[in-house]
Formats: C-alpha cells, structure tokens, sequence
C-alpha cells in the first residue's frame, strides 16, 4: 500500500475520532509489545485534558499463571518497569494523534479484574488573543 505521510503531517484529531484512535494504538501497542489483544477497550476525554483509556483482559498466559501462583508482585513490577521504559511510545503517539503536548502519563494496573488504566494529562488549549 501507498506509504503513510509523515506524523508532523496528519492533522490533530478531535471527538470521537481522537477517542477511537487514542482506543486503536493503545491496543496496537498492547498487542505489539503484549502479543495480546485486551479483549476491552475504550478511551474517555475527562474534562478538557485527561485522556483516560480502560483496557480489560489484558494479562497474557504467563502473567495468568504467575498471578495464579501468587506472585501477582511480579507481574505488576514487571509491567511498572516495562511501561516506564515504553513511556515515550505511548506519549508520543497520543501526542501525534491530538496535536497536544502529554504533559505526564500515568500507566497503572490490577488484578481481578485484570485492568489497564493509562491516563494522559495534556497540556490546556492555549486561550484565545483578545483582538
């Protein structure tokens, strides 16, 4: 297929359609780094700046079973190291995808039920100039 242009060159998304695209490349990511598809997602615009995306079901076998066995510690430490490490992965694609600065990214996770919750704070609209 015909090369995607550069991301500086996509114009910033807005509504629902940055909401479903924020919802698709986390999933992609997930998949990406997880080889698993979470089997929920959503992404929800909180106030003017908060991006909220919920992902369920997303633990793969080893997890499962490391949780299973009691070491649920490890899973969530393994996951803490691996999305700080990934910061600017998930930063920059909703940077690209919004046209605004992530001004902090909060990643967390837990446990029955399995949830992923990863919030980005943008930086506020500028305000308009007075004419």
């Amino acid at each position: 297929g015909d090369p995607l242009p550069p991301a500086d060159a996509l114009p910033a998304l807005e509504g629902d359609k940055l909401l479903e695209a924020v919802t698709d490349a986390m999933v992609a990511l997930h998949l990406r780094y997880y080889h698993r598809v979470p089997t929920s997602a959503k992404t929800q615009l909180l106030g003017d700046d908060i991006l909220a995306c919920t992902l369920g079901g997303i633990y793969t076998d080893v997890e499962k079973t490391m949780i299973e066995l009691e070491h649920e510690d490890v899973v969530r430490d393994t996951r803490h190291e691996f999305q700080g490490a990934m910061r600017h992965k998930f930063v920059d694609v909703v940077e690209q995808l919004s046209g605004r600065v992530v001004t902090s990214w909060v990643s967390n996770h837990h446990v029955g039920p399995d949830l992923a919750v990863e919030l980005f704070v943008l930086e506020p609209f500028a305000p308009p100039r007075a004419a």
